[in-house]
């Protein structure tokens, strides 16, 4: 059976940022488009924020953040998790076998944390992405990976043995 790994969609082109752009990394598709079958998420647009929109950071208490637009001050945590919560439930029949999420994401980063305001006295704390922390919470045996790390080839070799040890593991199970 072919691994699922879902993938942020700005890294594989799809232009859903903030500004109307993507981040494209030819490398990580390179590597694992043609062995693992790619499932774009976008959080933010999926959840229905439009793009353009305006730029958000994660505010508050860095166990449970808000995701804060960082001009306006809207909150949009509510939409987005809402959103999440019924998207998980909907990968649970995908059989995941890995994530590689966009660093610097509100929604999306994972191991290289992200900045939280909290506590002007605290200063940034580190986070992790909304979606991501749900996702890990909800999928704890899946890999989870930041493209940023995946540029080290060690690494992303790591990535993929633990996808496809996942992948036959599930295999087995059937």
């Amino acid at each position: 059976m072919t691994a699922h790994v879902l993938v942020s969609a700005c890294l594989l082109g799809e232009r859903v940022r903030y500004d109307g752009g993507h981040k494209r990394d030819e490398i990580l598709v390179g590597k694992l488009a043609g062995r693992v079958q790619l499932i774009p998420v976008c959080p933010e647009v999926e959840s229905g924020l439009p793009i353009p929109r305006e730029p958000m950071r994660l505010a508050g208490d860095p166990a449970s953040p808000c995701l804060i637009a960082v001009k306006s001050g809207t909150d949009r945590t509510e939409p987005v998790m809402r959103w999440t919560l019924a998207r998980l439930r909907e990968l649970e029949s995908r059989e995941l076998c890995g994530y590689v999420c966009k660093r610097n994401s509100p929604c999306c980063s994972g191991k290289e944390r992200i900045a939280v305001l909290g506590d002007p006295s605290a200063g940034a704390l580190s986070g992790t992405g909304l979606f991501t922390k749900a996702f890990m919470e909800h999928f704890p045996e899946v890999p989870v990976e930041d493209e940023g790390r995946m540029r080290d080839i060690s690494l992303m070799d790591m990535f993929l043995e633990k996808v496809f040890a996942l992948r036959r593991q599930r295999d087995e199970r059937s």
